[in-house]
Formats: C-alpha cells, structure tokens, sequence
C-alpha cells in the first residue's frame, strides 16, 4: 500500500489554520493584504486592531456572536472575517444578525451623538455555493450593499457584506493575475501545495508560507493543529455521508455526530443550520 502524502502547509479551512494565518498579532500583515487585496485597493488598510471576537447581547438571555477574526482598521471602521466551512440552512440571516453588533457597539450614551458611523464590512469565505444557482457558475465573488431598488443606487454605503464562493474558484497558477487572485488561490489550495507557487514570489506570500509550514509549529501548536483537522474532516465526512441521505435528516445526523464529538451547541449550530432549540432536543 502506499503512504499516505502528508500535508506541509496548514489547511485555512480549519478554525486552527485559518486563525493562525489571519486572527493573530504576529500575522496581522497577512489579514492587511488580503483584505486590501479584497476590496481591490479603495479599501487602503495601514494597519488593523484585533477585537474581543465574542459579542453578546445587551440583555440577559440575549443570544450572542462569536466571529472568527474581528478587527478595525486605523479609521475605527470594523471587519468580520469568517470562515464558513458548511453550508447554513439561514446563511445570510446569521451574517446581517452579526453585522449588527459592530454597528450597535458604536452606539454613544447622552445627547451629543449624531448617529454618525463607521462603516462595517462582513467578509464571508464560503467552503459552498449559496443554493438553487442564485449566481452564475463564474461568479464567485459577491459584495452587497443597501441599494434602491428603481435607480439601483446604494443608499448607504457604510454596510457591506462581501461573499467568496470558494467552489468556484478554479483558476490555476498561471492564470493568476491579480493579488485578489492569488490570495484566493492560497485560500483554495494551500494544503495540496507541496512548495510556494511561482507565481506566488510576493514579500507576504513567503511570509504566509512559512507561518504555514507545519514542520515549523511547537508540539502544542501541532496538537491543536491535529485536533483542529480532525474536526474539519469528520465534519467534511458526516455532511459527504448525510448528503447522500438526504432532507432534515441530514442535518440532524450531523448534529448528533458532533454532539458524540463534544462540540457545542453553538458550534453545531454553526455547523448544521439548525437552531439551538433543536440540538437541545436531541
């Protein structure tokens, strides 16, 4: 039998990989060019300020946010950066709820505040397609702003959501022409790569593939690494599993598979699509 090849670089779908390369300090260079790369240069970011990434409600029993990456940038303007491994039954609900809490955090005690914001910027990379071909099969990168519906203006540009259809993507190396191109090409294929690209020889690329060299981690790091992989890919292997089942059941299979897992009900959630409500059921 043959050996199993072992990866190099990590894998950024799961939660270790991608906040090892885009949620800390010593890495914040890295989430700079992405998120400029992103927004094609008119979004110039000098610099970012990681926040406390769980937000909760204003009351007791309010139901709370935990964000993968969420930082502000030297203007005080927000970022969510989330990985979104599976496909979420209410997707875009989840995403405008999270926007809320960066906007309403702005909020300012007394009668002085004029209501004035900074703009908030929800970025999802999706490990699916939305559903039912509401896109084109090439056009994978969506970003959503409030418009009219008559002239098509945008009404209030300080509110986006930016949605990466990572399926999509299938460029290969050599026809990479953009950063935004590269960026999403690393994100697609990082872990099947055995050696940085040669279309890849940007100052951050190096950088990004040694942070990503697994060689390179403490045992603690590669522990958690591990772990973190085996989540993704008994996640990965229950929802190839229920698909083929099909309907509700799928997602409540899935659900009950990661229970046995020790994962939260949140996570789940996440996870499934399903409500808190119907985990505790189970």
């Amino acid at each position: 039998m043959a050996e199993e090849r072992k990866e190099r670089y990590i894998n950024p779908y799961t939660d270790f990989g991608f906040k090892k390369l885009f949620g800390t300090e010593m890495n914040k260079d890295l989430l700079i060019s992405f998120l400029n790369a992103l927004f094609h240069d008119e979004q110039v970011i000098k610099d970012v300020k990681y926040l406390n990434s769980e937000k909760l409600g204003e009351g007791y029993g309010d139901r709370k946010a935990i964000f993968d990456v969420y930082c502000e940038n030297e203007d005080g303007e927000k970022f969510i950066v989330e990985m979104q491994k599976v496909e979420q039954r209410y997707f875009k609900d989840r995403s405008v709820f999270y926007s809320t809490f960066p906007i309403r955090e702005q909020g300012q005690r007394g009668s002085e505040w004029d209501f004035n914001l900074k703009s908030v910027y929800t970025v999802g990379i999706l490990n699916f397609v939305f559903p039912d071909d509401e896109y084109d099969e090439e056009c994978y990168h969506h970003e959503v702003k409030l418009m009219d519906t008559v002239d098509k203006h945008v009404l209030f540009d300080k509110l986006t959501f930016v949605y990466l259809e990572m399926p999509k993507f299938n460029k290969t190396e050599d026809q990479l022409e953009t950063m935004f191109d590269k960026w999403l090409f690393v994100l697609r294929n990082l872990s099947r790569l055995l050696e940085r690209p040669a279309a890849l020889q940007e100052r951050i690329f190096e950088k990004l593939f040694k942070q990503a060299e697994i060689a390179k981690f403490t045992p603690e790091e590669r522990q958690d690494y591990e772990e973190s992989v085996k989540i993704y890919r008994d996640l990965k292997n229950s929802i190839d599993t229920a698909e083929w089942k099909g309907g509700l059941k799928k997602s409540i299979e899935i659900a009950r598979n990661f229970k046995a897992m020790g994962l939260s009900n949140e996570q789940i959630a996440k996870g499934t699509g399903l409500s808190l409500e119907e985990i505790e059921k189970l």
